[in-house]
């Protein structure tokens, strides 16, 4: 996965600014770099956060992910078949 350019507690602080009347979202866009769609998807996932809530939305995105993955081992030995990400029933003839 693309690492960010930006930390969250960069992300954090940009969208505090963003609040701040005087100052537009082009202007703001402009001077970080990004589009106005990554400075909304940012609102949309960190709006409201702190930056230690933001930390921690991290950590469990991290364990979830690692949790959720398909163990590659099994899908070898058992012969067990995968579609996004779920184990799907497979008949006795696609096995032999």
């Amino acid at each position: 996965m693309r690492r960010s350019r930006f930390t969250e507690e960069q992300i954090i602080a940009a969208l505090k600014e963003h609040e701040v009347p005087p100052g537009g979202t082009g202007e703001l866009c402009r001077r970080l770099g990004v589009s106005t769609e990554t400075l909304y998807r940012w609102r949309r996932k960190y709006g409201g956060m702190e930056v230690s809530e933001a930390r921690r939305l991290r950590v469990l995105e991290e364990e979830n992910r690692r949790l959720n993955a398909p163990d590659l081992l099994g899908d070898v030995y058992d012969g067990a078949k995968y579609v996004d990400g779920l184990r799907v029933q497979v008949s006795a003839e696609e096995v032999a």
